[in-house]
């Protein structure tokens, strides 16, 4: 009603309004006569051959006219949000070990593709809430619970058991996870029930087996330290050890006997639908850059 109003005003005429608006004149004075219904009052004096503003009319026009100027700077400095180059705040929320490890190098690649994004990025390990905490994104780690949220898989992740060789030349590797009982394990308490390690047994299910030993710790990166060090077994993810596995500080063992994990790495966020485009550019790029062969395959 605004924008008719605006243009009739301007125009000194429906049909010039209506041509300027792509409209017909009729639907045009419809909508004039609809706003001075609602406002109670007559903006228009109406003739044959013109249109000219009402006292009323003129003072509502030089007051109204600035603000849908705004309205529609407004709304075309928002649609860049969603349409042409991405830009604006961008949060992610970044599992520690796993965001400092693989997805820092890709944030920088990110920034330099996308010079008008500034990150604001968040290390934690427990599972923010995106909506309640105010993050664009996140990054997930295992197996997501039923939510609300869109979720892509990025990579498949694998737990396996692995050692040094300097601690495999001191003691007998382990043919079978029963014989864990005689060795020092490293142990994540982060993990539930983090003195059981599971295993699959061909054609005989499940197996967990109590470990302990010389070193527990909430940090995984210590764990590993303390196990390319040769201080025990260390019950790990992929991408966790893979640099290690690469440059050989760390073997694997018992690989005839798989640990069962049923989880992934996820993006994930909190609608399909009207998303940002910055938010669309990051579930894009980091998506192309999890395709093929994940980077701890080949050490980084």
């Amino acid at each position: 009603m605004l924008a008719a109003f605006i243009a009739v005003a301007e125009e000194g005429s429906f049909n010039a309004a209506g041509r300027r608006l792509n409209r017909d004149a009729t639907i045009v004075s419809r909508r004039v006569q609809n706003l001075e219904q609602m406002l109670g009052v007559r903006l228009l004096e109406r003739s044959t051959r013109r249109v000219v503003l009402t006292e009323a009319g003129d003072a509502y026009f030089r007051r109204v006219r600035p603000l849908l100027q705004e309205l529609l700077a407004a709304g075309a400095e928002t649609e860049r949000f969603s349409d042409g180059e991405p830009r604006g705040r961008l949060r992610l929320a970044l599992p520690g070990s796993f965001g400092r490890m693989w997805l820092m190098p890709l944030l920088v690649e990110f920034l330099e593709r996308y010079p008008d994004v500034r990150l604001e990025v968040s290390f934690s390990n427990r599972f923010v809430d995106l909506i309640g905490e105010g993050f664009d994104l996140a990054i997930r780690l295992g197996v997501l619970p039923d939510s609300r949220l869109v979720s892509r898989k990025l990579a498949d992740r694998k737990r396996m058991v692995v050692a040094s060789p300097g601690y495999l030349s001191r003691y007998s590797p382990p043919t079978a996870p029963e014989q864990l009982d005689s060795h020092h394990c490293l142990i994540f308490s982060g993990k539930a029930n983090p003195y059981l390690w599971e295993f699959k047994l061909p054609g005989r299910g499940q197996l967990s087996v109590p470990v302990s030993g010389p070193f527990v710790s909430d940090d995984a990166e210590a764990l590993v330290l303390a196990a390319v060090g040769g201080h025990g077994l260390l019950y790990a993810t992929d991408w966790l050890v893979g640099r290690e596995l690469v440059n050989q500080q760390l073997v694997r063992v018992l690989e005839d006997y798989p640990v069962p994990d049923e989880g992934g790495v996820y993006v994930v966020h909190s609608s399909s639908q009207h998303v940002p485009n910055k938010t669309r550019a990051f579930v894009d790029w980091i998506s192309n850059r999890f395709a093929g062969d994940v980077p701890w395959s080949v050490g980084g």
